[in-house]
Protein backbone atom coordinates (compact mmCIF):
# COMPACT_ATOMS: atom_id res chain seq x y z
CA UNK A 1 0.00 0.00 0.00
CA UNK A 2 1.09 3.56 -0.67
CA UNK A 3 0.22 6.86 0.91
CA UNK A 4 -1.48 9.72 -0.90
CA UNK A 5 1.72 11.62 -1.66
CA UNK A 6 3.38 8.54 -3.15
CA UNK A 7 0.35 7.83 -5.34
CA UNK A 8 0.28 11.45 -6.49
CA UNK A 9 3.98 11.32 -7.43
CA UNK A 10 3.39 8.13 -9.40
CA UNK A 11 0.43 9.70 -11.22
CA UNK A 12 2.53 12.75 -12.16
CA UNK A 13 5.33 10.54 -13.45
CA UNK A 14 2.85 8.55 -15.55
CA UNK A 15 1.39 11.74 -17.01
CA UNK A 16 4.86 13.01 -17.89
CA UNK A 17 5.70 9.78 -19.73
CA UNK A 18 2.37 9.84 -21.56
CA UNK A 19 2.52 13.50 -22.57
CA UNK A 20 2.89 14.16 -26.28
CA UNK A 21 1.84 10.70 -27.49
CA UNK A 22 0.01 10.71 -30.83
CA UNK A 23 -2.42 8.00 -29.73
CA UNK A 24 -4.56 8.96 -26.74
CA UNK A 25 -4.15 6.31 -24.05
CA UNK A 26 -4.59 6.54 -20.28
CA UNK A 27 -1.37 7.42 -18.50
CA UNK A 28 -2.01 5.43 -15.31
CA UNK A 29 -3.26 1.84 -15.02
CA UNK A 30 -4.47 0.23 -11.79
CA UNK A 31 -4.83 -3.56 -11.72
CA UNK A 32 -6.97 -5.20 -9.06
CA UNK A 33 -5.69 -8.39 -7.45
CA UNK A 34 -7.47 -11.00 -5.33
CA UNK A 35 -4.89 -10.87 -2.53
CA UNK A 36 -3.09 -7.55 -2.91
CA UNK A 37 -6.08 -5.23 -3.33
CA UNK A 38 -8.61 -6.32 -0.68
CA UNK A 39 -10.50 -3.02 -0.98
CA UNK A 40 -10.22 -2.04 -4.65
CA UNK A 41 -13.03 0.53 -4.46
CA UNK A 42 -10.92 2.77 -2.22
CA UNK A 43 -8.07 2.66 -4.71
CA UNK A 44 -10.39 3.36 -7.63
CA UNK A 45 -11.80 6.41 -5.85
CA UNK A 46 -8.27 7.82 -5.47
CA UNK A 47 -7.28 7.50 -9.14
CA UNK A 48 -6.94 10.62 -11.31
CA UNK A 49 -9.68 11.18 -13.89
CA UNK A 50 -8.89 9.38 -17.15
CA UNK A 51 -6.99 6.51 -15.53
CA UNK A 52 -7.58 2.89 -16.53
CA UNK A 53 -8.77 0.15 -14.17
CA UNK A 54 -8.15 -3.48 -15.14
CA UNK A 55 -10.48 -5.74 -13.19
CA UNK A 56 -8.81 -9.06 -12.37
CA UNK A 57 -10.32 -11.91 -10.36
CA UNK A 58 -9.68 -15.64 -10.60
CA UNK A 59 -13.28 -16.70 -10.04
CA UNK A 60 -16.05 -15.69 -12.43
CA UNK A 61 -18.29 -14.75 -9.51
CA UNK A 62 -15.53 -12.51 -8.20
CA UNK A 63 -15.20 -10.80 -11.56
CA UNK A 64 -18.95 -10.23 -11.77
CA UNK A 65 -18.98 -8.74 -8.29
CA UNK A 66 -16.12 -6.41 -9.19
CA UNK A 67 -17.94 -5.27 -12.31
CA UNK A 68 -21.11 -4.56 -10.34
CA UNK A 69 -19.16 -2.52 -7.80
CA UNK A 70 -16.68 -0.69 -9.98
CA UNK A 71 -18.59 0.01 -13.22
CA UNK A 72 -20.83 2.78 -11.80
CA UNK A 73 -17.95 4.18 -9.77
CA UNK A 74 -15.73 4.35 -12.84
CA UNK A 75 -18.42 6.23 -14.73
CA UNK A 76 -18.81 8.69 -11.87
CA UNK A 77 -15.05 9.16 -11.60
CA UNK A 78 -14.55 9.38 -15.39
CA UNK A 79 -12.26 6.36 -15.50
CA UNK A 80 -11.79 3.75 -18.19
CA UNK A 81 -12.38 0.18 -17.04
CA UNK A 82 -11.75 -3.16 -18.72
CA UNK A 83 -12.05 -6.80 -17.65
CA UNK A 84 -9.16 -9.26 -17.62
CA UNK A 85 -9.56 -12.87 -18.79
CA UNK A 86 -13.29 -12.56 -19.45
CA UNK A 87 -14.18 -10.68 -22.67
CA UNK A 88 -17.71 -12.10 -22.63
CA UNK A 89 -18.34 -10.46 -19.25
CA UNK A 90 -16.75 -7.25 -20.49
CA UNK A 91 -19.10 -7.25 -23.46
CA UNK A 92 -22.22 -7.96 -21.38
CA UNK A 93 -21.35 -5.33 -18.81
CA UNK A 94 -20.53 -2.57 -21.28
CA UNK A 95 -16.89 -2.31 -20.28
CA UNK A 96 -14.48 -0.13 -22.23
CA UNK A 97 -12.55 -3.20 -23.32
CA UNK A 98 -10.65 -6.27 -22.21
CA UNK A 99 -7.21 -7.40 -21.09
CA UNK A 100 -5.62 -10.69 -22.20
CA UNK A 101 -2.64 -12.70 -20.94
CA UNK A 102 0.20 -13.31 -23.36
CA UNK A 103 -0.96 -16.88 -23.93
CA UNK A 104 -4.34 -15.69 -25.25
CA UNK A 105 -3.32 -13.21 -27.93
CA UNK A 106 -5.39 -15.06 -30.54
CA UNK A 107 -8.47 -14.18 -28.50
CA UNK A 108 -7.39 -10.55 -28.42
CA UNK A 109 -7.33 -10.56 -32.21
CA UNK A 110 -10.80 -12.13 -32.35
CA UNK A 111 -12.29 -9.53 -30.04
CA UNK A 112 -10.61 -6.69 -31.91
CA UNK A 113 -12.43 -7.77 -35.07
CA UNK A 114 -15.85 -7.67 -33.38
CA UNK A 115 -15.27 -4.78 -30.94
CA UNK A 116 -13.36 -2.24 -32.98
CA UNK A 117 -14.02 0.52 -30.44
CA UNK A 118 -12.66 -1.42 -27.45
CA UNK A 119 -9.55 -0.56 -25.51
CA UNK A 120 -7.60 -3.84 -25.58
CA UNK A 121 -4.44 -4.47 -23.61
CA UNK A 122 -2.30 -7.59 -23.33
CA UNK A 123 0.42 -8.87 -21.06
CA UNK A 124 3.91 -9.15 -22.58
CA UNK A 125 7.32 -10.19 -21.30
CA UNK A 126 9.59 -9.60 -24.31
CA UNK A 127 9.98 -7.67 -27.56
CA UNK A 128 8.68 -10.66 -29.50
CA UNK A 129 5.56 -10.68 -27.34
CA UNK A 130 5.05 -6.95 -27.96
CA UNK A 131 5.21 -7.63 -31.69
CA UNK A 132 2.57 -10.34 -31.33
CA UNK A 133 0.41 -7.97 -29.28
CA UNK A 134 0.62 -5.48 -32.15
CA UNK A 135 -0.32 -8.13 -34.70
CA UNK A 136 -3.33 -9.04 -32.56
CA UNK A 137 -4.57 -5.48 -33.00
CA UNK A 138 -4.33 -4.58 -29.32
CA UNK A 139 -3.81 -1.00 -28.22
CA UNK A 140 -1.04 -1.58 -25.70
CA UNK A 141 1.19 -4.13 -24.00
CA UNK A 142 1.77 -4.27 -20.25
CA UNK A 143 5.44 -5.21 -20.20
CA UNK A 144 6.54 -7.00 -17.04
CA UNK A 145 8.18 -7.47 -14.69
CA UNK A 146 10.33 -4.36 -14.84
CA UNK A 147 11.47 -4.51 -11.22
CA UNK A 148 11.26 -7.15 -8.50
CA UNK A 149 7.71 -7.72 -7.32
CA UNK A 150 5.82 -10.06 -5.00
CA UNK A 151 4.12 -11.78 -7.93
CA UNK A 152 7.44 -12.55 -9.66
CA UNK A 153 9.64 -13.83 -6.89
CA UNK A 154 12.10 -15.73 -9.08
CA UNK A 155 14.29 -12.66 -9.57
CA UNK A 156 13.92 -12.61 -13.38
CA UNK A 157 13.22 -8.95 -14.14
CA UNK A 158 13.67 -6.81 -17.24
CA UNK A 159 15.32 -3.86 -15.54
CA UNK A 160 15.12 -0.27 -16.78
CA UNK A 161 17.67 -0.57 -19.58
CA UNK A 162 16.05 -3.57 -21.22
CA UNK A 163 12.62 -2.02 -20.74
CA UNK A 164 13.75 1.11 -22.58
CA UNK A 165 15.23 -0.93 -25.42
CA UNK A 166 12.07 -3.00 -25.84
CA UNK A 167 9.76 0.01 -25.61
CA UNK A 168 11.83 1.88 -28.21
CA UNK A 169 11.55 -0.99 -30.69
CA UNK A 170 8.02 -2.10 -29.86
CA UNK A 171 5.41 -1.69 -32.61
CA UNK A 172 2.71 -1.27 -29.95
CA UNK A 173 2.42 1.17 -27.05
CA UNK A 174 4.04 -0.11 -23.86
CA UNK A 175 3.20 0.31 -20.18
CA UNK A 176 5.76 -0.57 -17.51
CA UNK A 177 4.45 -3.06 -14.93
CA UNK A 178 6.06 -4.86 -12.02
CA UNK A 179 7.63 -3.22 -9.00
CA UNK A 180 6.54 0.22 -10.20
CA UNK A 181 6.25 2.81 -7.43
CA UNK A 182 7.08 6.47 -6.86
CA UNK A 183 10.74 5.60 -6.23
CA UNK A 184 11.52 3.02 -8.92
CA UNK A 185 9.78 5.15 -11.54
CA UNK A 186 12.59 7.68 -11.24
CA UNK A 187 14.74 5.18 -13.15
CA UNK A 188 12.30 5.33 -16.07
CA UNK A 189 12.27 9.09 -16.68
CA UNK A 190 12.16 9.81 -20.41
CA UNK A 191 11.48 6.20 -21.40
CA UNK A 192 9.27 5.81 -24.51
CA UNK A 193 6.25 4.56 -22.57
CA UNK A 194 2.51 5.12 -22.79
CA UNK A 195 2.49 5.24 -18.99
CA UNK A 196 2.70 3.15 -15.86
CA UNK A 197 0.75 0.18 -14.51
CA UNK A 198 0.73 -0.83 -10.86
CA UNK A 199 -1.00 -2.87 -8.20
CA UNK A 200 0.47 -2.27 -4.76
CA UNK A 201 1.66 1.29 -5.43
CA UNK A 202 -1.93 2.37 -6.12
CA UNK A 203 -3.58 0.29 -3.41
CA UNK A 204 -5.09 1.95 -0.35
Amino acid sequence: MADGLARARLARAAAALNRGRITALPALVFLTDDERTPEPLKAVCALPHGSLVILRARRESGRSALVDAIAPLAKERRLYWIVADDPELASRAGADGAHFPEARLAEAHHWRTIRAHWLITCAAHSLDACARVARAGADAALLAPVFATASHGDGAVLGPLRLRAIAKQSPVAVYALGGIDDKTVMRLCGAPLAGLAAVGALTI
